[in-house]
């Protein structure tokens, strides 16, 4: 197997050899587009060519970045002229108390009429002091990113539901949230620099977890355009960045004195241990990870902070009754909200070294809500559901003991650090040195212990200072240079499907096809790119295709693609359908062609960037042809 994606079979004249050509598809084959006839794959390019990129990077004055995060947000810049000054977003109106607030809240409000109302704290405050009865008209989202991901068939339509039920579509919501952050940053942009035109003169860049496959990240992109942050007509002013590649970008270029080696913290006796981070990280020893993974083909799972605050849902049903709590947050949203805020707040002091209980205030209306629907105190719930460790306090608190709390953080942390082990097994990463911990759940003390006894042994477990921000510094990083990042892994095997010779005694029987005499085989998955594959940035893999009929307008070709790389047909197990290309042909001005020549469009596929790009060209002309790719109208 060729190492390069764009290694494919000897370049074929049209139907030379009868090796490969037009690919109608026999009506009822799985997952064929009604158009494939006009798919002819002709001619694969020679040799496997890296092409620099054509087009310059068009010139920007500043690079936003957007950390669109599970828990909080918030964003960053750069001015091109001083790339080493990152500016962070201006303080937050109305942040907790002690919680630095670089970022805010992911919270949106819309009113009953669904239209904006606040985000972040002011929208999180303002829900707190609605009326209860008003309250239950109103859209409150929070923590809805995972949802995209979690989401097996995203789509334009894809739904999400407000605190209170209610539904809308997450892109409506998604942009709402993008396009607060466009107002804020603009405005400060302005304040800073008034002569900033606002057109053209930002790069804009929003970050998305690894795990996120393409039809999420085209789903982030279709959000920005709808927020107005970008036009479609100008994709290339908004980068998607991948949030461990951000991260390790920011990593790479910190100091000694910004890093924190979790082995050196003071010990809770004062004492520390006397080596510092000496200078052999300097000298570009193998360092990377971060808490949700990313080494090698970049890693992540959904690891995190909200999985403590699932467990700590998940307690409440046991103590209260699952059916009460789901009434609850129906009829009293605000004070589910007040209830979790509070619990995210007692998460944070959870330490493993910590010997005190954690004290949980239940928002009034909680008790008396319980009361009346349960006809018995909260109290009596808690002493019936037999939950160690939770008590009721005479204050009308939860008292969590170290031990209760811990055990909220378990399954999270355990997941964690399996995914770090599994990594590490790995022979491509053997020998590192250094592991990262970074974003937010990073911050905590939890964590860093149980990461810190895991792997201490083996490498050096160190924190950047500003930890929950080094997503946010790194995309801006990421923006002012996108080459930073010279190759990737492909995360899966791409391909079409083709038509090729049938070979009697190696190709199924119910795969033929015989068209004007010649027997066809169909359904041959024909790879672009494998599983784990390194692809360098700016590498294309190239396909030309010849439209079925003269005067065809469009062509479709359908991607699928597989998690494994033995893939021989489209219908193979494990083998779907996840997106088309459109090659849009504008009609030709026939004067001076040949009669009947056969039109020829050559396709170029880039895998190596955070999203897969797709450009077109008509040979005879020369001319670009509109090529579009989607993996969200599935």
């Amino acid at each position: 197997r060729g190492s390069s994606p764009c290694q494919a079979h000897p370049a074929l004249s049209p139907g030379a050899n009868g090796e490969q050509c037009p690919t109608p598809s026999p009506p009822g084959s799985p997952g064929m587009h009604h158009d494939s006839c006009s798919i002819a794959p002709l001619t694969p390019s020679q040799s496997p060519r890296s092409e620099a990129r054509s087009q310059q990077s068009p010139s920007f004055a500043v690079v936003v970045a957007i950390d669109f995060g599970t828990t909080s947000s918030g964003y960053a810049f750069s001015f091109c002229s001083d790339p080493e000054a990152i500016h962070m977003m201006r303080k937050w109106e109305g942040g907790d108390p002690g919680v630095a607030n670089q970022k805010t809240p992911t919270s949106l409000l819309l009113t009953p009429e669904g239209s904006f109302h606040s985000f972040g704290y002011t929208a999180r405050d303002y829900y707190h002091d609605l009326d209860p009865e008003e309250a239950r008209d109103w859209l409150y989202f929070e923590k809805f990113k995972m949802k995209i991901h979690s989401t097996s068939d995203l789509t334009m339509k894809t739904e999400l539901e407000a605190v209170n039920g209610k539904k809308m579509q997450a892109l409506e919501v998604f942009a709402h949230a993008l396009r607060f952050f466009k107002q804020h940053a603009v405005q400060e942009l302005k304040d800073q620099c008034p002569s900033l035109p606002e057109r053209d003169a930002i790069r804009w860049v929003i970050t998305v977890p690894a795990i996120w496959k393409q039809p999420a990240k085209q789903f982030m992109r279709e959000a920005a355009y709808k927020a107005g942050l970008v036009s479609p007509e100008t994709p290339e002013q908004l980068l998607i960045a991948l949030e461990p590649e951000a991260a390790s970008i920011y990593c790479r270029k910190l100091r000694l004195h910004q890093l924190i080696e979790l082995s050196c913290k003071p010990q809770p006796n004062g004492l520390a241990p006397d080596h510092a981070i000496d200078s052999s990280f300097r000298q570009g020893e193998r360092s990377r990870g971060r808490a949700r993974g990313g080494c090698c083909r970049v890693g992540g799972g959904p690891y995190g902070a909200v999985g403590v605050d699932l467990a700590f849902e998940r307690l409440l049903c046991h103590i209260f009754g699952e059916d009460f709590i789901a009434t609850f947050k129906a009829k009293r949203p605000a004070a589910w909200v007040d209830l979790t805020i509070a619990f995210e707040a007692r998460k944070r002091a959870a330490a493993p070294s910590r010997a005190s209980p954690l004290n949980i205030s239940l928002p009034f209306s909680f008790i008396d809500f319980y009361r009346k629907h349960r006809g018995q105190n909260v109290e009596t719930a808690l002493k019936k559901s037999n939950v160690n460790f939770v008590k009721w306090s005479s204050q009308g608190m939860l008292r969590m003991s170290p031990e209760a709390m811990s055990e909220l953080f378990q399954h999270t942390i355990t997941q964690i650090i399996k995914h770090i082990d599994a990594l590490l097994k790995k022979p491509e990463v053997q020998g590192i040195k250094f592991l990262f911990l970074v974003g937010g759940f990073a911050e905590s003390a939890m964590l860093q212990h149980a990461v810190q006894a895991a792997f201490g042994p083996v490498c050096r477990v160190i924190i950047p200072q500003d930890v929950g921000l080094t997503i946010l510094k790194g995309a801006v990083l990421f923006g002012l240079d996108p080459t930073i990042v010279r190759v990737r892994r492909s995360p899966l095997t791409y391909g079409v499907g083709v038509l090729n010779k049938f070979v009697e005694g190696k190709h199924p029987r119910e795969k033929l096809l015989v068209k004007e005499g010649k027997n066809w085989c169909t359904d041959i998955f024909e790879k672009f790119v494998s599983v784990d594959q390194s692809v360098a940035l700016g590498e294309v893999v190239q396909r030309s295709y010849c439209p079925a009929r003269a005067g065809q307008r469009k062509t479709i070709i359908n991607i699928y693609c597989s998690a494994t790389d033995d893939v021989v047909y489209i219908t193979d197990p494990g083998v779907r359908k996840c997106g088309t290309i459109s090659l849009e042909l504008p009609e030709l001005g026939d004067a001076g062609s040949p009669p009947r020549a056969r039109r020829e469009i050559r396709a170029a596929m880039q895998f190596g960037d955070t999203e897969i790009k797709v450009t077109a060209m008509d040979i005879r002309t020369a001319k670009t042809v509109r090529a579009t790719i989607d993996f969200l109208s599935n």
